[in-house]
């Protein structure tokens, strides 16, 4: 079943183009939808939706099924696109896409299995509660993880009976194109519509009337407009929004581990993961090895090219201006640091010390492949820093204490926190951002709950008639 909203929108008034972070060249050109695309893509969405959300669960659970095995067929031309516009290796592509699959394989499953509750109340009565679909819902997903982000969004929402809109990131509109390509004709029309843009269309689809909600994975600035425009139409919002993660070193760990551990958490997917570490706090007593043992790390990926490029040179030099701030306030960079030479996005793992929290690197959200540490005194005095600022999406703290873990745990403001591991945990997490990294659960079997609303039942029996069996029946259950 073939969605009727075409891809390649034919009032189209502007066009995106990609270039190769790695060389430069051009990946291609794709129409952007113009304001007669939004209004005909919500009512072709908020027609479908009520046949859709009819459709019993464990039907729509089927369907989403045979979407995950329509990913699984494309994901080797998903992973060249990726690779093409984003810059990401093909195998770590190929393992996002693989996520994908298994995200929506779980929402096939844990749809069917989503329920309301039975109340207690008078044992002649009933009484319960309803999950119903919200209506139309607007998905704007990013570009650092593009298919299974979209996918964990896409499966939540659809299995709940929901229809959707989804807006990819204008930084790979060939993925989300494709992406919609693959998975919108498994499902009735108009049940999964995409559209291909940048912020202007995402400002249209906000000030539609009948979009009833809005999932935004991406910046905190747009997720903050986002739900601002939400205030006036009424739509709910959920969003993952930006992080300032800090990694805080303890005094008792050792510090080639724990530099290894800061490596991965600044330098995977060069530095452009929601979660990265962004700032460090270390244990004077350890911070010497520490960043002698941190700098070898970075300079190991930078000799063997090792590190991606950043997904384009807007945000290479966005990076690079945090950097040059920091050095010009008194930081040193051990390892990294410039802008390399050659064609492409490219920028160095890079190394930072003697950097204080006024400075936009440790302040802000870099999303690059640079690792600022800060030195600290006493374990309290880290986690009083790390607990500072306006973002509440994760951290990190590497300990041989558990008493101090604990003591973490309880006073770092982030929906995640990790204890010895920077990257991983138990299927099935689900957090909610604090502060301006977002509101609401951005995934797990609690995104279902995002995505619809309860309705309270209460049915009690009609009066029986004088003199009946069954008023007497009643009478003494009252007694």
């Amino acid at each position: 079943m073939q969605s009727t909203i075409a891809n390649d929108l034919a009032h189209a008034e502007d066009v995106l183009t990609i270039l190769n972070p790695r060389t430069g060249e051009t990946v291609g050109s794709l129409s952007v939808a113009g304001p007669e695309d939004v209004t005909a893509a919500v009512a072709a969405a908020r027609l479908a939706q009520p046949g859709w959300a009819a459709t019993p669960p464990a039907e729509r659970g089927k369907v989403l099924r045979a979407a995950a095995a329509a990913l699984d067929a494309a994901a080797a031309e998903l992973a060249e696109l990726n690779a093409q516009e984003t810059g990401r290796p093909v195998e770590e592509a190929l393992a996002g896409i693989a996520a994908g699959v298994s995200t929506l394989e779980q929402y096939a499953e844990l749809g069917p299995l989503h329920r309301g509750h039975s109340l207690r109340g008078n044992p002649l009565a009933a009484d319960y509660t309803v999950a119903e679909p919200r209506g139309v819902a607007v998905l704007l997903t990013p570009w650092n993880d593009p298919v299974a982000v979209a996918c964990g969004l896409i499966g939540a929402a659809l299995v709940t009976g929901n229809t959707a809109i989804h807006k990819p990131s204008e930084r790979c509109p060939h993925v989300g194109k494709r992406l919609g390509e693959a998975l919108a004709p498994v499902f009735p029309p108009n049940v999964l519509v995409t559209l291909t843009g940048g912020a202007d269309v995402g400002t249209l689809l906000t000030q539609q009337p009948d979009v009833d909600m809005f999932a935004h994975v991406g910046s905190s600035e747009t997720g903050e407009r986002i739900a601002r425009a939400a205030v006036l139409t009424g739509a709910y919002v959920i969003r993952e929004n930006g992080g300032n993660d800090p990694l805080l070193v303890d005094a008792d760990v050792d510090p080639a581990w724990a530099a290894e551990q800061a490596a991965i958490g600044a330098f995977s997917n060069s530095g452009q993961i929601c979660t990265s570490v962004e700032r460090i706090y270390v244990h004077r007593s350890i911070a010497e090895q520490f960043c002698q043992a941190l700098a070898g790390q970075a300079r190991e990926r930078n000799s063997g090219n090792r590190l991606a490029p950043l997904v384009d040179t807007r945000m290479r030099d966005a990076v690079q201006r945090h950097v040059a701030e920091a050095l010009g306030l008194g930081a040193r960079a051990v390892e990294g640091g410039s802008v390399p030479d050659g064609p492409g996005a490219f920028y160095p793992a890079t190394v930072l010390v003697e950097c204080t929290d006024t400075m936009d690197v440790m302040a802000e959200e870099t999303f690059g492949p640079v690792a600022p540490v800060r030195v600290v005194d006493s374990f309290d005095e880290g986690l009083a820093l790390a607990a500072a600022g306006r973002y509440g999406l994760a951290a990190t703290v590497l300990t041989g204490s558990i008493a101090h873990a604990q003591q973490a745990v309880a006073a770092l403001p982030a929906g995640t926190i990790k204890v010895n591991e920077v990257f991983g945990g138990a299927p099935g997490g689900s957090a909610q951002p604090r502060g301006e990294s977002g509101h609401g659960f951005g995934y797990g079997p609690e995104l279902l709950d995002e995505f619809t609303r309860v309705k309270v039942v209460h049915i009690a029996p009609p009066p029986p008639a004088a003199g009946s069996s069954a008023g007497a029946v009643q009478a003494g259950a009252a007694s």
